[in-house]
């Protein structure tokens, strides 16, 4: 399958990049795991303990510009309130911002819904 643009909608704005169907199916899988890593760190009982740290969301791809995604499990209260910290370069430009987590669920998930 052929690369189609992905976009994902940030706090204020939104930027579009060339993406494969089969790199999305990765990211959706990494942040599947995520998830599961947040709900235990949501999950937790008060006053039994503190939970152990979950594995944080390291995603990288590259193709015609490097995309990067970071999430730190473990200081977000829940799922809902998570943010993935975002990096889009290439040789002429580079992009570092926040993004919400449910949003770029969203994004990704209607950008696969074309295939």
């Amino acid at each position: 399958m052929s690369s189609a643009p992905l976009t994902l909608n940030l706090v204020e704005g939104s930027v579009s990049v060339s993406f494969s169907p089969q790199a999305a199916q990765e990211l959706k899988a990494a942040i599947d795991e995520l998830m599961k890593s947040l709900k235990v760190v949501a999950n937790k009982t008060p006053g039994t303990g503190k939970v152990s740290p979950q594995p944080s969301l390291e995603y990288r791809y590259t193709g015609d510009v490097f995309i990067e995604l970071f999430c730190n499990p473990n200081i977000w209260p829940t799922p809902f309130a998570a943010k993935v910290l975002l990096t889009i370069r290439n040789l002429g430009i580079r992009l570092t911002t926040e993004a919400e987590l449910t949003r770029v669920i969203e994004d990704l998930n209607q950008y696969l819904e074309q295939f």
